[in-house]
């Protein structure tokens, strides 16, 4: 398994020891680098600027929201982040959900997946550079088929330095887990855990199989997710560091009964467990939601308690599909993490 740096969004500012952890990281070997976005700091701008200190990590967003950039404009800063970074820039896309498209980006949510498979299939167009791109889809069409009357097909001034630049896929429904495996280069995750291995190995090869080009199935497919670990003596106090981010995507990113993130947990079999968080969060009880998050919840999805339990737990996450572990925290526990997951 590989490692790789995960620096998410951020919070109200940016994060103080990021440059103490991508020194670090690069130090060790790491596999790549990887920013977010959702509605303050975006995800290239940070990337750009602290790649610019790396030269072996691949740089990855995960996730480019799909509603924050038209996909010619995600071509271009695919493009431009290749050449910048000398070829090491993945491009990880997803759809994000609608209380950010249409609550911050002010566009319409609907048909998803559809929006997915039209918005890469422009962006591999773009970076194909085989001629003035067109295109004409139910949610996209090139040129505008209105306004001026003036647009014209048009061909990226700059030369894509690979035209087979890897573009991975956020999702976490197996409609959409199954869209990756057929459109994109891998698959982004959140929120995996080694008990859902089979139900998302069902889905991935769903989506290859529409694909007759793809006979190695995963044999070439990345699955990237992040991977919380937390090493202490005490079990409940280093899974108190993981219950609030699990209380907030389980209980407040979303609204009820449109929350993806809720939906991943209850198909682990947690249903009874989301519901009451969701009730605490959106009832502004964020303390108690957080408490009520068990323990076993955090270590279907996290490595957490004493060196011996995380090691030995982390053989188990070695067996699934997962091809490179984001990690987090601090930088002088990274060695550490790096010898339990390799």
């Amino acid at each position: 398994m590989k490692i790789g740096l995960n620096t998410g969004y951020w919070s109200s500012g940016p994060p103080a020891d990021v440059h103490e952890r991508i020194a670090e990281a690069e130090r060790l070997g790491f596999d790549s680098i990887w920013t977010a976005e959702a509605y303050g700091s975006d995800c290239i701008a940070p990337l750009a600027w602290w790649g610019a200190s790396t030269s072996t990590m691949r740089l990855g967003t995960a996730i480019m929201q799909l509603s924050a950039r038209t996909p010619t404009a995600a071509a271009m800063a695919a493009l431009t982040m290749d050449h910048l970074s000398g070829g090491r820039f993945i491009l990880g896309l997803g759809a994000s959900g609608p209380q950010v498209v249409e609550g911050w980006y002010g566009q319409p949510y609907p048909r998803p997946l559809a929006r997915t498979r039209e918005y890469v299939a422009i962006v591999r167009e773009v970076l194909a550079r085989k001629g003035p791109v067109t295109f004409d889809g139910d949610q996209y069409q090139l040129p505008f088929p209105g306004g001026a009357g003036l647009g014209k097909p048009l061909k990226s001034t700059v030369h894509p330095l690979r035209e087979d630049l890897p573009i991975m896929l956020a999702a976490e429904g197996p409609k959409n887990v199954a869209l990756a495996a057929e459109i994109a280069d891998g698959w982004l995750p959140f929120w995996f855990s080694p008990k859902s291995d089979a139900f998302y190995r069902e889905a991935l090869g769903e989506g290859f199989a529409r694909d007759t080009s793809r006979h190695g199935g995963l044999e070439g497919f990345e699955v990237i997710s992040t991977l919380p670990v937390v090493i202490g003596d005490d079990i409940e106090k280093c899974a108190d560091i993981i219950r609030p981010m699990l209380a907030l995507y389980v209980g407040g990113m979303g609204a009820k009964g449109v929350n993806f993130h809720y939906d991943v947990f209850a198909r682990m079999g947690y249903e009874a467990e989301c519901a009451r968080i969701q009730d605490l969060y959106l009832d502004g009880h964020k303390n108690e939601a957080i408490a009520a998050v068990p323990l076993q919840l955090v270590e279907d999805v996290a490595l957490v308690g004493p060196l011996g339990k995380v090691t030995e737990e982390a053989e188990v996450w070695k067996q699934t599909l997962l091809t490179t572990a984001l990690i987090a925290g601090p930088a002088f526990q990274f060695e550490q993490i790096a010898e339990i997951l390799s």
